[in-house]
């Protein structure tokens, strides 16, 4: 979906904020499964995740902002093919980190 590009600084930051808030739901979720089965190798895991969702909110997030606003000022592509590969990266990791949970928990 495209709508105005006066409006695409805003939209990327919160698709940007709507991931990072995800990714620490998925952290709290395994924190609360780690707490409730008493399973301390979860912490990790759980670490890994809630420092991915606070890096997508406190540092990637508004700087992707940042530079949509630029280039939508200047008229310019304001695409991020690095950022987007990141963010999958960080995505994937979330996914790997709650089914290695999930595996853990079922042993």
């Amino acid at each position: 979906m495209t709508g105005p590009a006066e409006t695409q600084p805003a939209r990327t930051a919160l698709a940007w904020q709507r991931t990072g808030l995800s990714v620490l739901v998925v952290a709290g979720l395994l924190a609360r499964g780690a707490a409730v089965h008493e399973e301390l190798l979860l912490v990790v895991p759980t670490a890994l995740v809630a420092v991915a969702g606070l890096a997508v909110l406190g540092l990637l997030g508004p700087r992707r902002q940042r530079d949509a606003e630029r280039a939508a000022r200047a008229g310019a592509d304001a695409r991020a093919p690095r950022a987007a590969a990141l963010l999958t990266g960080l995505v994937v990791l979330v996914a790997v980190c709650g089914l290695g949970a999930e595996l853990v928990l079922r042993a």
